[in-house]
C-alpha cells in the first residue's frame, strides 16, 4: 500500500469565512466556462449566419483554449507582480469588452477575434481564481471552495447549454454572448467583496520562457486543429505550404514540443541561477503531481471531444434546433455538476489514486457504451444512461486533479497551480476539439469515398460533380441540395443520402470507441496519484511516498 509521509491527526480548526467573496470567484469561472461552453451549442446558427463550415466555430474554441494556455503562466507571473484582485478586475473589464464584440460581429472573423480576447482576459483570470481562493479561505473551506470552483464550471456548462439551446432556437445565437456583458459587470462590482492582497514588485517576469511557451502551445494547438485541414501525413491542396510533400501541421506538432522541451531547460537553468522562473517548477517535481497532470489532461480532452462531437451530430447532421442539443446534453452536465460538487464527501473514504481509477474506468464505460447504443435519436435513454456515467466519471476527476495539485503545494505557489491548471486543461481543451473535429471528419470521408467507390449506382461521372476532396459534416437536406445541381438522377441522389447517413454515424461510433481507449490508457497516469486519505494527515503537502508492507 502506498501511503504519504506525515504524522497523523486532523487539520486544525479554521475560523470560517463569509461565502460572499466566493460568490465573486466563482462568477469569474462563470464567465470562462460559459462563453467556451456556449460555442458547440451556436454550431447551427454560427455557421447559418457565417456560411462557414463546422470546423470554423472549431477554431474559435481553440483558439480561445490555445491564448489561455499559451499565455496563463505570464498570467500568474502578474497576479503575483500586480495583486490578483488588481488583475481579476482589469481581465474582467476585457473579458467584457470581447463579448462585445462576439455579440455584435457581423463575420466568423469578429468572432475569432473575439474568443482571442477572451483567451487573453481567460490567461490572467485563471490563476487569479486560484490566487484569491487561497487568500480569502483555509483548511476545509479551501476545500469546499476548490470544489465550488469545479462546480462552477460545471453549472456554467448546464446554463450554456439550456440557456443557449433557448435563445437560439426562439432568437438567435447572440443574445447568449449578451448575457455575459451584465455578468463581466456584475462581476466587477462584486469584486470589492474580496480581500485585497499586495503585489510583489520584486517579481521579474521571464520573457524568454512567455515566449517559448506560448510558442510550443501555439504550435502545438495549430497543428492539431489544421490536421484534418492540411492533412494528417501528405499535404493537401488546402495546406499554405508543404515540406517535400508533407503537411505542415504535424511538423508544427512536433516543433511545438521541442519548444516545450526548450521551456522546462531553460526554467531549470533560471532556477539553478536563482532567478524567477515563469513556472515554479516545484509544482510539477513529484511523480503523483505530474499523475495528477496527466490526468487532468485526459480528462478535459475527453470532455472537450464529447462536447464538440454530440453538437456536431445533433445540429448538423440531424438538423434539429440548439434547445434539441442543450436537451440531449443536459443530463451530462447536470452529473458533471453534482459530480463535481458531491465527490468532496468521498475524500474522508476513498483515496485520490481509487477516484481517479474509478473515475476513468466510469468514463470508458460509458464511452464504450455509447459507441454501441447510439442511433439517430440522442433522447433514447440508454444514450441517456451513457452520458451519465460518463458525467459521473467526468467530474469527480476534474475535482479531484485540481485539489490534489493545489493541496500538494504551499499558498505561495498558488499562482504558479493556478497557471498550470489553466495551462493543461485549455491545451488539453484546444487539442481534443481539434483532435475531435479531425478524427471525425477523417473517419467521415474515409468511409464516403470507400462506399462511393464501391457503389455501382454513383458511376464516376457522378462522382466527379461533387467534391470528394472536401467531405464534411452536412445535413441530408444540404447535400441533396448539391447534387440536385449535378446530373444525378433521384434514385442516385437518394443512395448518396443514405451513404452520407450511415457514414457519418459509423464516423461517430468509431470516434467514440477511440475515446473510450484514450479513457482507458488514462487509467494509467491515475495509479500514481496519492495514495492517501487527505483528511487523516496533518501535513500532506510534501508528497512524499513510502511502501508498508
Amino acid at each position: 500500500m502506498t501511503t504519504v509521509s506525515g504524522t497523523p491527526g486532523r487539520q486544525p480548526t479554521e475560523a470560517r469565512q463569509s461565502w460572499v467573496p466566493m460568490i465573486a470567484i466563482a462568477l469569474g469561472q462563470v464567465l470562462m466556462s460559459f462563453n467556451v461552453a456556449s460555442l458547440p451549442v451556436a454550431m447551427g446558427g454560427m455557421v447559418k449566419s457565417f456560411n462557414v463550415p463546422p470546423t470554423t466555430v472549431a477554431t474559435g474554441i481553440v483558439t480561445y483554449s490555445m491564448l489561455v494556455a499559451g499565455f496563463v503562466m505570464l498570467g500568474a507571473k502578474l497576479n503575483q507582480r500586480f495583486g490578483a484582485l488588481r488583475v481579476f478586475r482589469a481581465v474582467v473589464v476585457l473579458f467584457g469588452v470581447a463579448q462585445v464584440v462576439m455579440t455584435f460581429g457581423p463575420s466568423a472573423t469578429f468572432m475569432i477575434v473575439a474568443q482571442g480576447m477572451s483567451g487573453a482576459a481567460g490567461a490572467a483570470l485563471v490563476p487569479s481564481l486560484v490566487a484569491l481562493i487561497a487568500e480569502n479561505y483555509r483548511g476545509a473551506q479551501q476545500s469546499t471552495a476548490l470544489g465550488a470552483l469545479g462546480s462552477a464550471r460545471a453549472g456554467a456548462g448546464v446554463a450554456a447549454f439550456l440557456i443557449g439551446g433557448i435563445l437560439g432556437t426562439y432568437i438567435g445565437w447572440r443574445p447568449a454572448f449578451g448575457i455575459l456583458i451584465v455578468l463581466s459587470v456584475i462581476v466587477f462590482l462584486l469584486s470589492f467583496r474580496l480581500k485585497p492582497d499586495e503585489g510583489r514588485p520584486e517579481v521579474r517576469i521571464d520573457l524568454v520562457g512567455v515566449v517559448l511557451a506560448a510558442v510550443a502551445i501555439v504550435l502545438i494547438s495549430f497543428g492539431f486543429n489544421n490536421l484534418n485541414r492540411w492533412g494528417p501525413g501528405l499535404a493537401t491542396t488546402n495546406a499554405p505550404f508543404d515540406l517535400l510533400g508533407v503537411s505542415p501541421a504535424p511538423a508544427m506538432i512536433v516543433l511545438g514540443i521541442v519548444f516545450g522541451q526548450a521551456f522546462f531547460m531553460w526554467t531549470r537553468k533560471r532556477q539553478a541561477e536563482g532567478k524567477t522562473p515563469l513556472l515554479a517548477l516545484e509544482v510539477i517535481d513529484s511523480p503523483l503531481e505530474r499523475a495528477a497532470v496527466y490526468a487532468m489532461f485526459a480528462v478535459v480532452a475527453l470532455e472537450a471531444m464529447l462536447n464538440f462531437s454530440v453538437p456536431l451530430y445533433i445540429q448538423i447532421v440531424q438538423g434539429r434546433s440548439p434547445i434539441a442539443t442543450a436537451i440531449a446534453m443536459l443530463p451530462f452536465n447536470l452529473t458533471v455538476f453534482f459530480a463535481a460538487m458531491l465527490i468532496v464527501r468521498f475524500y474522508d473514504r476513498l483515496t485520490p489514486q481509487q477516484i481517479g481509477r474509478y473515475g476513468f474506468i466510469l468514463c470508458t464505460i460509458g464511452l464504450l457504451w455509447l459507441a454501441f447504443v447510439v442511433h439517430n435519436d440522442w433522447s433514447a435513454i440508454p444514450v441517456l444512461a451513457g452520458l451519465v456515467i460518463f458525467g459521473i466519471g467526468q467530474g469527480s476527476l476534474v475535482t479531484l486533479v485540481f485539489n490534489v495539485l493545489v493541496t500538494a503545494s504551499p499558498k505561495e505557489l498558488a499562482g504558479d497551480v493556478g497557471s498550470l491548471r489553466g495551462t493543461t486543461n485549455n491545451l488539453a481543451a484546444a487539442v481534443g476539439t481539434a483532435v475531435a473535429g479531425a478524427l471525425l471528419v477523417g473517419l467521415l470521408s474515409a468511409i464516403v469515398l470507400r462506399s462511393v467507390a464501391d457503389n455501382p449506382k454513383l458511376p464516376p461521372e457522378i462522382q466527379a460533380q461533387v467534391n470528394l476532396d472536401s467531405v464534411n459534416f452536412i445535413s441530408n437536406d444540404r447535400l441533396q441540395t448539391v447534387l440536385e445541381g449535378t446530373t444525378a438522377s433521384p434514385a442516385q441522389i437518394a443512395e448518396a443520402v443514405r451513404i452520407n447517413t450511415d457514414a457519418r454515424l459509423r464516423a461517430l461510433k468509431i470516434g467514440l470507441v477511440i475515446m473510450a481507449g484514450i479513457a482507458m490508457l488514462a487509467i494509467i497516469p491515475a495509479q500514481r496519484l496519492p495514495n492517501f486519505i487527505p483528511g487523516e494527515l496533518a501535513d500532506p503537502s510534501p508528497m512524499r511516498v513510502r511502501k508498508d508492507g
